[in-house]
């Protein structure tokens, strides 16, 4: 995806093919003298079990420049907790697994219900915003990243192209988002970004008129990669959406604490394949059923903060403003794809796109009736005003079972 476009808003680091991997990473060991790199890895107990995360592995085994690597562990029993610990031997650099289910995470989680700080659900969410209350904790890393763990084409230049962004002290960067084609098996894919995300922002703008947050959304290529990176310094003012809106939500508040200048998005592959969800139409509780729901509430929530109006006229709009942007959007990325001898199944798609205008009046019913509703994890700044000692009996806990299930 050569090219070197810079869209205005927000700045585009591209790979040009005129650098070595090699001369970056030695660039990435000599800030890291300086400036300690921490990469967390949220993942399932499931996961480890799958072709993806091996490889993973062994491409994270050669990376020199980290100071550390958290991995947050979700829905493992105390056996796969052990395994898991075995698994992740692998890693020559420092390392921890956090056992999010073990007893004493769970008692930590109690007590955070108790003084109302508990995440309302369980999920990704929750496992990236542990790890970085385990990150903050440390207190030694100035950089932070994250990445899936489902990548089926991950390479370890993935992680130095967007580190390297955030990494480097001369560069204004606070935050670096990741971005790439998502092409697999001959496919076109990216289904929620391709056919929900860009059309709805097409169409929210011809229905309520220009906002600065909407072109600062449509700047990003790939708005819903699950790999960014950071530097720490925002963390604890960092809140982390508990939904399936956690990609929107991180950059919506990149986008309230910081200025369009300190974000970035950054090409890190030519090519990117993962597992994918399915649609779930029959049931609104899973896969991109839930997701998209999730996706565009994230969105009217911001929004309806900086002061836009929204009613049920509003949204009956909007869904017919959508469906029209998307077909349009479908008719462009199936020509894109046949040029290009990729694949792209129009009635499928159609019907994806049939089940997400449902789901933004949906959406909207749900914001509208549920004005109150806050999915956001508490910040880490609240949870400390709270517990002063939570973070290091967090700390505490986590080595307790890495000692007691070793």
């Amino acid at each position: 995806m050569v090219d070197f476009h810079q869209n205005g808003n927000i700045a585009t680091m591209h790979n040009l093919r005129t650098r070595s991997l090699q001369d970056m990473t030695y660039e990435l060991e000599t800030f890291g003298q300086t400036r300690k790199v921490t990469l967390i890895l949220p993942c399932l107990y499931s996961e480890l079990e799958t072709d993806a995360m091996p490889n993973i592995l062994a491409e994270l085994s050669k990376v020199t420049y980290l100071h550390r690597i958290i991995i947050g562990l979700d829905r493992a029993t105390e056996e796969e907790f052990r395994k898991a610990r075995t698994f992740f031997e692998g890693l020559g650099q420092n390392h921890i697994v956090i056992w999010n289910d073990s007893p004493r995470m769970k008692a930590l989680e109690k007590r955070l219900a108790s003084l109302g700080l508990a995440p309302s659900e369980q999920g990704k969410g929750k496992n990236v915003w542990t790890s970085i209350g385990y990150l903050i904790g440390c207190q030694d890393s100035a950089v932070m990243a994250i990445h899936d763990c489902d990548i089926l084409t991950y390479t370890n230049e993935m992680l130095a192209r967007l580190i390297y962004p955030v990494a480097n002290p001369t560069f204004p960067y606070q935050v670096a988002k990741g971005y790439y084609a998502r092409i697999g098996n001959d496919k076109l894919n990216g289904r929620v970004t391709r056919l929900l995300v860009s059309p709805l922002l097409i169409a929210l703008k011809r229905v309520v008129g220009d906002r600065d947050y909407l072109d600062y959304l449509r700047s990003f290529r790939y708005p819903l990669s699950g790999e960014f990176a950071m530097r720490t310094s925002i963390l604890p003012d960092l809140r982390i959406p508990s939904d399936w809106g956690l990609e929107i939500g991180v950059l919506s508040e990149a986008w309230r604490n910081l200025a369009p200048k300190a974000v970035c998005q950054v090409e890190i592959a030519d090519a990117y394949d993962h597992k994918h969800q399915s649609l779930s139409p029959e049931d609104a509780a899973l896969g991109l059923n839930r997701m998209s729901v999730d996706i565009c509430k994230a969105i009217f929530r911001k929004l309806a903060a900086d002061g836009t109006v929204f009613t049920n006229n509003v949204f009956r709009t909007l869904k017919a403003t959508y469906y029209r942007s998307a077909l349009d959007l479908l008719e462009a990325y199936y020509s894109d794809a046949q040029m290009n001898g990729l694949k792209v199944d129009r009635h499928s798609e159609e019907a994806s796109i049939e089940l997400f205008a449902e789901n933004i009046m949906r959406a909207g019913q749900t914001f509208l009736e549920n004005p109150h509703e806050t999915p956001f994890i508490p910040t880490w700044n609240r949870v400390h005003a709270a517990d002063p000692e939570f973070l290091n009996d967090m700390h505490l806990a986590a080595a307790a079972d890495a000692e007691e299930y070793a």
